[in-house]
């Protein structure tokens, strides 16, 4: 290697070395100008709550579970009630049970007492978006997660969430035996 090839290649080691040691400076140094600006600082994020929850009021939430004629599960809400502030974050469980003892496709449709609750209540994750298949025998929970939302009507007190299971997995059976697809 020639002498200017060798000044260079140190050079860029010293730069590589100034960088890296930059880099972990900043670290302690954020921190100070945290600690300096009060910038987030852990008492003010102790403060921060969500805005958008209703604490002037109370709603009551009824859970109920059923299964359609000749699905052979066992369904139930692990709560049957709880009380909540509108706009809270809530996450209920389910629970089923496949007493048969093969695979059941079901799928879970909700309704919602009294109707006009529906449109205030928002679901981040459910069981009931996509279909469910249950192996022989097992039993699994299931949440539901969800807001009720804090512009529902004022003088709705009491919300009944329920779910009905229903087999679908028949249904595709037997709706390719119909068109000649084999099933497994």
């Amino acid at each position: 290697m020639s002498g200017g090839n060798a000044k260079t290649l140190s050079k860029l080691v010293v730069v590589t070395l100034l960088m890296f040691g930059f880099g972990f400076a900043l670290v302690p140094f954020y921190y100070k100008i945290c600690e300096a600006t009060g910038i987030n600082s852990g008492a003010e994020q102790s403060l921060v709550k969500n805005t958008q929850v209703d604490t002037s009021r109370w709603v009551t939430l009824e859970f109920d579970a059923n299964t359609n004629a000749g699905l052979p599960w066992q369904f139930k809400p692990l709560q049957n009630r709880l009380k909540v502030h509108p706009g809270q974050l809530v996450q209920v469980e389910y629970e089923v049970v496949n007493t048969s003892d093969q695979p059941v496709v079901g799928q879970a449709v909700p309704s919602y007492g009294p109707a006009r609750a529906a449109a205030f209540f928002k679901k981040i994750e459910c069981f009931c978006f996509t279909p469910q298949t249950l192996a022989a025998g097992e039993r699994r929970r299931m949440p539901v997660l969800f807001v009720l939302d804090s512009a529902m009507d004022r003088d709705v007190h009491t919300v009944t969430l329920s779910y009905t299971f229903f087999d679908v997995g028949t249904k595709a059976r037997v709706s390719g035996e119909q068109r000649g697809v084999p099933h497994g």
